[in-house]
């Protein structure tokens, strides 16, 4: 337990100052005007349930995603910079899957990432003043299967055949051909 003036200094000391936050040195990719075309053309075209796979993958492609063959995007995806996405051949994208990509995520060939995962490549430092931006890629081998509700973190690399299990939460690498499983995500058997 903390002792009183150990209290006392945590009540009075500064955590963070968000008044004066910039995310200095962070990259967008690109002009904001083809950041404003891309969040209306994403709203037409990814996350209605109207429009068609060809017509989500053409568009990701239009602004600058790689992606291979027989690639499979369900409605709902949303995708921070399309620029900074590779999805390899044979791939599934659920629903409401989201993208949130200030660096590269890369998805290699036979990759299902299934409903409403969440693959984070940005955090903050909390130990400085400023919070400062920190930005890490994400890059799943082959056959990785994200589960339902799962979430990735910045800078995590799932091996080969790696599963994280719904609504699991990998911080930390995930080793290829294991299942991992809870909050954070560790090994529970072998696939």
């Amino acid at each position: 337990m903390l002792a009183l003036n150990d209290r006392s200094e945590q009540a009075s000391r500064r955590y963070m100052r968000l008044d004066g936050y910039t995310a200095t040195g962070f990259d967008r990719g690109g002009p904001l005007w083809l950041e404003a075309i891309w969040q209306l053309t994403q709203l037409l075209l990814l996350r209605s349930p109207l429009s068609c796979n060809a017509l989500r993958i053409a568009a990701l492609r239009l602004f600058g995603a790689r992606i291979g063959m027989g690639v499979k995007i369900k409605p709902g995806v949303r995708v921070k910079f399309p620029w900074r996405l590779r999805i390899g051949d044979h791939c599934w994208v659920g629903e409401d899957v989201w993208f949130d990509n200030l660096e590269e995520i890369c998805l290699g060939d036979h990759c299902c990432v299934s409903q409403a995962v969440y693959l984070c490549t940005g955090s903050h430092d909390w130990r400085k003043l400023g919070f400062d931006l920190k930005v890490q890629p994400i890059v799943l081998e082959g056959e990785v299967w994200l589960a339902a509700r799962s979430a990735v973190g910045p800078g995590v690399k799932a091996g080969r055949g790696a599963v994280l299990t719904l609504g699991s939460i990998a911080t930390s690498d995930l080793l290829p051909g294991y299942i991992y499983q809870g909050v954070p995500a560790v090994p529970v058997k072998l696939r």
